[in-house]
């Protein structure tokens, strides 16, 4: 309690002065490896389903005014446009600050052939800040350093992204909050963060199928490496189609996490996951950090008319 109240202060601090701060972080998510769409609409090009998404993120547990995320995404496909559209909310609150991030996400898919296709998107919205200083609760009743009052800024948000994706491998690049480049830092905004990825997907027609994939993500002067490896387990079900039933994922980020996730299908349409985080930083980030997630998929009756880069994979 002690450390985030000193955040707490140092974060009413800023406000008051007005001093040049570090700029906030993109939200983290652990299972952004199923969604990309939250840095990357390129992404949302999914062209055999409608797909909807949401995930719960609660970190540092038993500690007051952690930080909690929550995500839902919902986009589909039109074929005769070779377009995708979708919609977003993201609300991240840690003690006295909330996160707004409604946005429209657009994609435009060069390619429908089985072997590669290339994808474009842009992301358009809002983002919003609000720092509610009546919710403190210092030691001393009245303490000359906080700012009590409620503080809120808005500003147009826009992501762009490029996604490459072949019958094994996905590439990525993509920026957001790309209106904040060249502001001033300061408590209201997140800075611009670059994102490049690559995934190698195994989705034969055996019973087992792998996923391994590198993230890098740049901050200014902060650079984050992260590697994944993910195993999906598949069952006949007495038909002849094999359908992925468990899966089990290990991710480690150099910045001294790793997290470990663990995914069910309930339905051929309906997943749900979980994911644990653990950190090694000494003495710090003691307690825990989990995240629930969802995805639903309905199927498009236009997909079964085009040639389709995978037809039973729920990675992508």
């Amino acid at each position: 309690m002690k450390q985030l109240y000193i955040l707490f202060m140092f974060l009413a601090e800023c406000l008051m002065s007005g001093e040049r701060v570090s700029a906030q972080a993109d939200i983290s998510m652990a299972t952004h490896w199923n969604n990309r769409a939250n840095y990357n609409p390129a992404s949302i090009a999914r062209t055999d389903y409608i797909y909807i998404f949401s995930n719960v993120r609660s970190q540092w547990l038993d500690i007051k005014g952690a930080p909690r995320v929550i995500n839902v995404q919902a986009s589909g496909y039109f074929h005769s446009l070779r377009s995708a559209f979708g919609l977003s909310m993201v609300r991240d609150q840690i003690g006295v600050t909330q996160v707004l991030n409604p946005m429209l996400n657009y994609a435009f898919r060069i390619s429908n052939e089985q072997d590669w296709s290339l994808s474009f998107g842009l992301s358009a919205g809002v983002f919003s800040r609000f720092v509610d200083g009546s919710l403190y609760n210092p030691d001393e009743v009245i303490d000359p350093f906080l700012n009590y009052n409620a503080e809120k800024y808005n500003q147009p948000d826009v992501n762009l992204g490029v996604e490459f994706e072949s019958q094994h491998f996905i590439f990525g690049l993509s920026g957001t909050h790309l209106l904040s480049i060249g502001k001033p830092e300061n408590i209201f905004l997140n800075t611009n963060h670059q994102y490049a990825y690559v995934i190698y997907k195994n989705t034969n027609f055996g019973i087992i199928n792998y996923n391994l994939g590198i993230h890098v993500v740049n901050r200014k002067d902060l650079t984050v490496f992260e590697a994944n490896g993910c195993i999906r387990l598949k069952h006949s079900g007495g038909t002849k189609e094999l359908r992925e039933m468990i899966d089990l994922g290990v991710t480690y980020r150099t910045s001294s996490q790793m997290t470990f996730l663990f995914g069910v299908n309930l339905t051929s349409d309906l997943r749900v996951g979980f994911a644990y985080d653990k950190s090694f930083f000494s003495g710090y980030f003691e307690n825990s950090t989990n995240e629930f997630m969802l995805e639903y998929r309905i199927p498009s009756k236009e997909a079964s008319t085009y040639i389709k880069l995978d037809n039973h994979n729920w990675y992508f």
